[in-house]
């Protein structure tokens, strides 16, 4: 067998047990990290006040909904939430269809 293509196995070889061996270590840290988060939501008590909901919707609804996204999301707390704006990807779209207009052909 030739000496360079004996070589270059040899390197797939290796390059294939460090891709092994770092996905393993990936799947263990994964793990790890969502056992230990897993049980600091167990261990988190939602504290404050439920935001105020409008009339007509039961208290029950309200509490299933709010232990339903606790359960999700742990002890994480929404700060602030405000209508978002669309100027940005308004300029950007503006940006894109401006950027070819002084490359038009002309008519024949």
């Amino acid at each position: 067998m030739n000496q360079p293509i004996l070589f270059s196995l040899q390197v797939y070889g290796i390059s294939i047990v460090i891709a092994m061996l770092v996905a393993v270590l990936i799947k263990l840290m994964v793990l790890v990290t969502g056992r230990l988060e897993h049980g600091a939501a167990a261990k988190a008590v939602p504290q404050g006040e439920v935001c105020p909901v409008a009339f007509g919707i039961p208290d029950e609804d309200v509490v299933a909904l709010s232990a339903a996204i606790f359960a999700v999301i742990g002890p994480h707390h929404i700060l602030h939430i405000s209508p978002t704006s669309r100027a940005w990807s308004s300029q950007g779209r503006s940006a894109q269809h401006t950027s070819h207009a002084g490359f038009q052909r002309p008519p024949h």
